[in-house]
């Protein structure tokens, strides 16, 4: 089976929820997050590269949950629109500042 590659706007999404995932899991270690997870440490640090940017749900569910993130704020990041940059905490409080 051949895999297609990702387009630049699913790599920018996988970016992003790495982005977030390493954010949510702050001084905590990669490997224990992982554990708690049971994803394996190599997935983790995949994901949070931006290595596998289409992770499964269920691997995302599990370390949204360990991480207590909400899977409304996973989704909102992944569906945020391109720009620069991965979407900062304040971004979702304020989206009215986007625009100006």
């Amino acid at each position: 089976m051949v895999r297609l590659p990702l387009s630049p706007a699913e790599v920018e999404r996988g970016e992003r929820l790495g982005a977030l995932l390493r954010r949510a899991r702050g001084e905590r270690s990669m490997l224990a997050t992982a554990l708690e997870a049971r994803v394996s440490p190599e997935t983790l640090r995949k994901i949070e590269s931006g290595r596998v940017a289409t992770p499964a749900f269920p691997t995302i569910a599990a370390i949204a949950q360990v991480l207590d993130l909400s899977l409304d704020t996973v989704w909102a990041e992944m569906s945020a629109p391109e720009r620069d940059g991965p979407m900062r905490e304040t971004d979702h409080e304020a989206p009215e500042r986007l625009a100006s």
